[in-house]
């Protein structure tokens, strides 16, 4: 073992690997619940800053889009600063802008503390799958994985009821306080316990890298959100459209000139596992967590429910989750990689088509058939994902690989929260304006459109006349229904293609032998 890699004194192999799995366990339960526990509050969030429709999607994708951004940057720097370092960073910035985010004043202050708390998510996201693969090897590795997956999973599945819970309860400002207490717990045993870890040779910084795609990935994604209010054909959306293509072209050719040196191994390109894993997931998270927000909006702005109403409604797919990601993580060491990937993205593709069993005039009862199907989906992804995507690599490349994937999952976030949600937005709009009660609002009929879209059939009372408000009621919520059932259909063509994308190019041969069953263990005691 290289100096760069030894034990940090004072430490035991054993116990440093315990509390490296139990700290990244815990950063990733913060940052997992953060991507679910949001959407409940949004509408508390709505009224508290008068915010709009695109300003609702900006405290989703002001965190996912510099999330996505810095993944590359936070994986290259944790390989050649030290993973340590760099992950202990990370959660402090995270638990600061946890912070100012619950102290905000303003929407246009929320979204710039969530902006900041992206990039130390987007550290603790890359690095945390790394220090795992760094102390676990074969079978361990695998079952570490499995509970890291499981940890994800219980995120997901109480994020809901947790935002629910402080919402209602105290604030939607304590769904960001709340970080604050256990991240500082977590900065304190970090430092401590962790075990530091490096590049035994490591490459200069890659600036015009991290630049480059940062500044092009921020332009297409603010393209997509900025879209159907500014037009698609407008000069400013097709300059940033054009804008962030260029910058990530250029970002390609100084990556492809680094070689080795590059922030973004081009070479794991050539791994049809690896290329495999990223691209199911970018297709598994631009879908399914696009769904999660177009259908928790349903739910509060459609059927009324409160935030803690609504987190109980959805526990059925989080609890499914859940156990499937408990049971699926201790079946990694053994099974087939690119089946438990494709079918868990063909899993929530059926999920998503079965939201069109929600009719104008259903319950919520009638999503449960879409939240089991595709709570099984979500909880079969979660832990072979990170698991696949470091394993094609040796250890001292994993923040750089896990760095990769996180950015695939992370871009699908960004991107498919801001596509999707403008496409359901242009369908509640059309479908609205074409009803005829739409068409009796004349001239308000667009406004009233775009209210409906962003905060559904409520508040309409203040909008239109009393003579024609249960006419109006109706067509919208029909409008909202339809145009939910048509995004879930789309959802679910793209899932399937992951699901393909998943069976065909994943496969165990092209795993690195740390990652097997039968590689040794690093620190283990030696037979006598």
């Amino acid at each position: 073992m290289s100096a760069e890699n030894q034990p940090a004194a004072g430490a035991t192999g054993g116990s440093a690997r315990g509390w490296t799995l139990a700290l990244a366990c815990v950063a990733m339960f913060m940052l997992m619940l953060d991507v679910t526990v949001v959407n409940v509050a949004l509408q508390h969030l709505r009224k508290t800053f008068d915010a709009g429709f695109s300003d609702l999607q900006w405290v989703i994708d002001s965190y996912t889009l510099t999330l996505a951004a810095f993944l590359l940057t936070g994986g290259s720097l944790a390989d050649r600063l030290g993973r340590k370092r760099v992950f202990t960073t990370g959660l402090a910035l995270f638990t600061a802008s946890s912070l100012a985010a619950g102290l905000a004043q303003d929407v246009l202050t929320l979204n710039l503390a969530r902006g900041v708390q992206g990039v130390g998510a987007a550290v603790l996201f890359s690095v945390g799958p790394a220090l795992i693969g760094h102390e676990f090897r074969g079978a361990d590795r695998g079952k570490a994985f499995g509970l890291f997956g499981g940890i994800a999973g219980l995120a997901l599945a109480l994020g809901p009821l947790i935002g629910g819970l402080l919402t209602d309860g105290l604030s939607w400002r304590w769904i960001f306080l709340v970080n604050v207490p256990i991240g500082v717990a977590a900065l304190v045993i970090g430092l401590a316990k962790l075990n530091e870890s490096r590049e035994k040779s490591p490459h200069p910084v890659d600036w015009t890298g991290m630049v480059t795609f940062g500044a092009g990935l921020a332009l297409l994604v603010l393209g997509f959100l900025r879209a159907e209010t500014s037009g698609w054909t407008s000069a400013p959306i097709l300059g940033a459209f054009a804008g962030g293509l260029a910058l990530l072209a250029v970002f390609a050719v100084v990556e492809l000139r680094r070689g080795e040196a590059a922030m973004f191994d081009m070479s794991l390109l050539r791994i049809r596992t690896f290329t495999g894993v990223c691209l199911a997931t970018l297709l598994s998270n631009a879908t399914s967590l696009a769904a999660v927000f177009l259908q928790i909006s349903y739910v509060q702005n459609v059927l009324g429910y409160t935030p803690w109403q609504t987190g109980l409604r959805f526990m059925p797919m989080m609890i499914t989750l859940f156990v499937v990601a408990g049971v699926t993580g201790g079946t990694l060491a053994n099974a087939n990689p690119g089946v438990l990937i494709g079918a868990s993205i063909g899993f929530i593709a059926v999920g998503m088509g079965l939201i069109t069993l929600v009719e104008p005039g259903s319950g919520w009862t009638a999503m449960l058939p879409s939240m089991i199907v595709t709570g099984i989906g979500m909880g079969l992804f979660n832990p072979p994902r990170a698991a696949i995507t470091i394993g094609v690599v040796r250890p001292e490349k994993g923040g750089m690989a896990s760095g990769m994937g996180e950015t695939f999952q992370q871009v699908g976030v960004a991107v498919g929260v801001a596509a999707f949600g403008a496409l359901f937005h242009h369908k509640v709009l059309a479908d609205f304006t074409a009803s005829g009660a739409g068409g009796a609002l004349g001239a308000r009929a667009e406004s009233v459109g775009r209210q409906v879209a962003a905060a559904g059939t409520g508040g309409l009372q203040d909008s239109v006349p009393a003579d024609s408000l249960a006419e109006v009621t109706a067509a919208a919520r029909s409008a909202f229904v339809d145009a939910l059932g048509d995004v879930m259909i789309w959802c679910a063509v793209f899932a399937a293609i992951g699901a393909v994308i998943g069976f065909v190019l994943i496969n165990r041969r092209d795993l690195h032998e740390s990652a097997r069953s039968d590689a040794p263990v690093p620190n283990a005691p030696v037979p006598a």
